[in-house]
């Protein structure tokens, strides 16, 4: 006996000190307890063996459990590394690089062309464009004046930009996204609550049943006098009972599945803010998608050239070889630049180019420009709806070039994706119904809604709810945030998505990939399999074997494993969402 005592001390002791401390704090009726209680009476009854066994694999299968939940934790707060992860202060002429945690309030932060401002500041200097289609899904560069406030994840399009800090990064969407994951913990499952409060009915009423195995039998015996009682027999049988009656496999296999769940998802850069989300993930009937930043890339692209032939296209292109400017870039790439000597170019920040050729000037850009230089146009052109580039030569409107972005190479795939799991697919825009059409067209979605305002979107939304459906929005601009709200379960693009998007959505998808919400989807259902084959393997198990011992032909051993080795199983069968390959 003395040396099995000191085998169980190591991992007795603290088990017995989690029962005892959670007496104190109300819970007298946890596994602790009926673990402390089951090892003891073991040993009151010269079982040694099975009082060691007991504790020993009931603390290797809360080990295996620490260690998957800090391996999932570990994924999640991994994928909060989020851009930019520096910054640079100038201080008198010279430039310091520190993380922006390290910041303060009123320094000057300098940020180069192509680069995504670190902090939230306003602008010193001249007025500069910053690409903000992360904030507002404006798919224009917006031109920010002296003085005016510049938000954490605008892109500097044109130029080095100098910014006076006035928030601290703690104050940031990082800060804010690193908080809901701390709270996700918070936000169960249904069925996560509901095992939770099975549990605690439960375990006290099991406890009461094995002392009815032992008092039961000897009251029986006082009435018939044939009937032979053996109170160590009987001990040993509640005993027996105690152990297979511990809920272990449902306590930590359920959350368990969970939180791998959203460990998995957030390694494919899917970060779930709670297991309610992803268990509602598998409910849903239909995807709503925005359009600019969600389902398109943001990047322009020519789609339609009015009044310019292919000689003036080809100098047009050459004016704009130089500019970093996004619209250039569309420009360049649709049409090869011409080997022209240009001269007088003019950067007109806001407005466009003016430039020289072959001695008759050029103006590119806005109609705002040609206002500005006193040059006729149509009057029609204001009214088209889309990105316009207008062309002057020599004083004279000669055409103009109609832009759009394109679609996102995965978003096809996306909506493949989601129709081949029966889910149905919608388009929201706020961009003409033409062009609507045509990109729901291209991509194969089921029905497209364009000329949208953000209140058109979330009527549409509603019509969608009333009709029972579940719903799921995918967003990443201000604009969506009341949508993304309202909707069962609201997905922001995360990358590139707002502030505001990211702390509304439940769903955030941190590559901005749209084909990401199909395998949301797909975790979400493969999440609430596991769970349920968990919660029907083990109460199958523990009712069997209940049976068995309390009839005397199952003994400790099997109890340990109707315990623990069922909860082990558990476990492994919830740490299968943790592999990438596992489909089932």
């Amino acid at each position: 006996m003395a040396w099995f005592a000191l085998a169980w001390l190591p991992t007795g002791l603290g088990v017995l000190r989690e029962a005892i401390e959670g007496v104190r704090e109300g819970d007298a009726f946890n596994e602790f307890l009926l673990m402390s209680v089951a090892s003891i009476g073991a040993f009151a009854i010269g079982e040694y063996p099975e009082a060691v066994a007991v504790m020993t694999l009931y603390c290797i299968g809360e080990a295996l459990q620490d260690c998957a939940v800090d391996r999932a934790r570990s994924n999640i707060s991994s994928l909060i590394a989020f851009r930019p992860d520096r910054a640079v202060i100038v201080n008198d002429g010279t430039r310091q690089t520190v993380d922006p945690a390290q910041v303060k309030v009123g320094d000057i932060v300098e940020v180069k062309t192509g680069e995504r401002v670190p902090i939230d500041g306003t602008l010193t200097g001249e007025a500069a464009p910053f690409d903000t289609a992360a904030l507002t899904g404006e798919s224009v560069p917006r031109v920010i004046e002296p003085g005016s406030e510049v938000l954490a994840g605008m892109i500097a399009s044109e130029s080095t930009v100098r910014i006076k800090a006035t928030r601290p990064a703690s104050e940031s969407a990082v800060s804010r996204i690193l908080a809901m994951v701390e709270d996700a913990a918070d936000r169960k499952a249904p069925a996560e609550l509901f095992i939770r409060r099975f549990a605690r009915i439960y375990t006290p009423v099991v406890i009461a049943l094995a002392a009815l195995v032992v008092v039961l039998p000897w009251l029986y015996s006082i009435a018939v006098t044939t009937f032979s009682y053996d109170f160590a027999t009987w001990l040993h049988r509640a005993l027996i009972f105690l152990v297979i009656s511990c809920p272990c496999a449902l306590v930590i296999s359920i959350p368990l599945s969970y939180f791998a769940g959203i460990g998995a998802a957030s390694r494919r850069g899917i970060l779930f803010k709670g297991s309610n989300y992803l268990d509602e993930m598998s409910r849903i009937t239909t995807v709503v998608f925005d359009k600019t930043g969600t389902l398109t890339t943001g990047e322009f692209t020519v789609s339609e050239v009015h009044g310019l032939n292919d000689e003036q296209l080809g100098i047009l292109a050459a004016i704009e070889q130089d500019s970093p400017h996004p619209i250039a870039k569309a420009i360049t790439s649709h049409h090869e630049p011409a080997d022209v000597k240009i001269d007088d170019m003019k950067n007109i920040s806001g407005y466009g180019l003016s430039a020289t050729v072959n001695s008759q000037q050029w103006l590119v850009g806005t109609t705002r420009l040609l206002e500005q230089e006193g040059v006729d146009y149509p009057a029609a052109l204001q009214n088209i709806e889309g990105t316009t580039v207008a062309v002057a030569i020599a004083g004279t409107f000669a055409g103009y070039l109609l832009l759009s972005d394109k679609p996102k190479e995965d978003a096809a795939a996306a909506i493949n994706t989601l129709h081949r799991q029966g889910i149905e697919t919608v388009m929201l825009s706020g961009d003409k119904q033409a062009l609507v059409n045509a990109v729901a067209q291209q991509l194969g979605i089921d029905e497209a809604h364009g000329d949208l305002l953000p209140q058109g979107k979330v009527e549409h939304i509603e019509r969608l709810k009333q009709d029972g459906k579940q719903v799921a929005f995918v967003g990443d601009g201000i604009n969506d945030a009341p949508v993304l709200a309202m909707s069962d379960v609201g997905i922001a693009m995360g990358a590139l998505g707002s502030e505001m998007a990211i702390e509304t959505a439940d769903v955030v998808i941190q590559t901005d990939q749209p084909s990401r919400v199909g395998e949301a989807v797909t975790l979400g259902k493969r999440t609430r399999r596991i769970v349920m084959q968990n919660i029907t393997f083990a109460i199958a198990v523990k009712v069997l074997v209940m049976v068995l011992g309390v009839l005397g032909i199952a003994n400790m051993w099997e109890a340990v494993f109707a315990d623990v080795g069922v909860a082990l199983l558990c476990v492994l069968n919830a740490l299968r969402l943790m592999r990438p390959s596992s489909s089932r």
